[in-house]
Formats: structure tokens, sequence, C-alpha cells
């Protein structure tokens, strides 16, 4: 009894709780039009091994020539959004970055609307993590070596200067976490 209850939430699109990492819930629509939730949690590993975990699930619909299917819900992947009809693929390819780079990933897919390439880009510019635009905009003061003198440091406005360098377009930032601001320079 217990075994079959679980199946039937798996089937009705309960999320393992005790899975770690991107999956999706690839949901059977011969079965969703007629009224039934049908479809299996799949653990987003390679597209060939979804495409089989898709097959099975369609395989066992209670509805029959049940072919098509439908991304219905996802978890793992960290901010970034994923269509209901994405390839899998694509979704691999999400998931793959992700493990790469965390939860910055996702945002970062999330800031460019859902576009991996301009994410992936994006990465080759990256600057770092700062607590803030003004921690960043004193970092790179200091580091492009100008000279301020003693008599003057207390009335440089970081803060300031961070906000503009973000609204001129310089750069650009996606944060993680209080204090987790990762800058971007902008192409």
């Amino acid at each position: 009894m217990c075994e079959q209850q679980q199946t039937n939430e798996q089937d009705a699109g309960a999320a393992p709780a005790d899975r770690d990492g991107p999956r999706i819930y690839v949901a059977c629509l011969a079965s969703y039009n007629a009224g039934i939730l049908h479809g299996r949690w799949i653990d987003v590993t390679e597209p060939d091994e979804i495409r089989e975990r898709v097959a099975a699930m369609l395989a066992a619909s209670p509805e029959p020539l049940a072919e098509e299917w439908a991304i219905h819900d996802y978890e793992g992947f960290k901010g970034a959004e994923i269509s209901e009809y994405a390839g899998f693929e694509s979704v691999c390819d999400l998931a793959a970055f992700i493990e790469e780079h965390g939860e910055l990933a996702g945002k970062l897919v999330a800031h460019f609307c859902g576009d991996l390439n301009e994410a992936r880009a994006a990465m080759e510019d990256y600057a770092g993590e700062y607590k803030s635009l003004e921690d960043f905009a004193y970092e790179f003061t200091e580091q492009t070596g100008v000279k301020i003198p003693e008599s003057l440091e207390h009335y440089i406005d970081y803060e300031a200067i961070g906000r503009d360098i973000e609204l001129n377009g310089d750069v650009f930032t996606v944060e993680t976490g209080f204090e987790q601001v990762h800058i971007f320079w902008s192409r």
C-alpha cells in the first residue's frame, strides 16, 4: 500500500523530498487533457536518459495513445525558469551550467530572461563578489592606481561612484544573498 501511495504521489506531482539537484516533472498531456495527473519527476542527467524515462512514463499512462508531454514543474534550477516545452538538451545544458557556477548561474540566466548563451558570455566578464557596489568601487579605484591624498580620503563617496558605474551601464549586478553582490562588466 505504501509503495502504491508513493507512486501515486509522484504521478500527482509531489516532488521526492530526498533528492538534491535539478529535476523536472514531465506530465502526460493525454492524461492531463482527460483530467488525470500522470507524470514523473526526472533527475536532469543526460537527454537520452530523460527521453527514456519520459517514454516509460507515457507507456504507463492511463490514457491510450499517450505520446505528448510537457514540463509542468521543476526544481533545483536556482532561479532560472524552464519552459514547459523546453528541449531536454537545453535543460541539461542549463543544469550543467548551474552545477558549475551554483546559485549565481541560475540568477544570471534569469537576468538574461533565460538566454543561457548570454549568461555564459557574461561569466567571461565576471568581476567578482562584493558586499556592495560601494566596496567594488573602492577596490576598483585602488586597483587602478589612483592616488587619493590622505586629506581627501574621507570625502570620496564610493557608494555614489558604484551607483554611477552601474547607472552608466559599465557594470550590472546579480545578488545571491545579503551582502553577496556579483559584479559583471557590461559588453
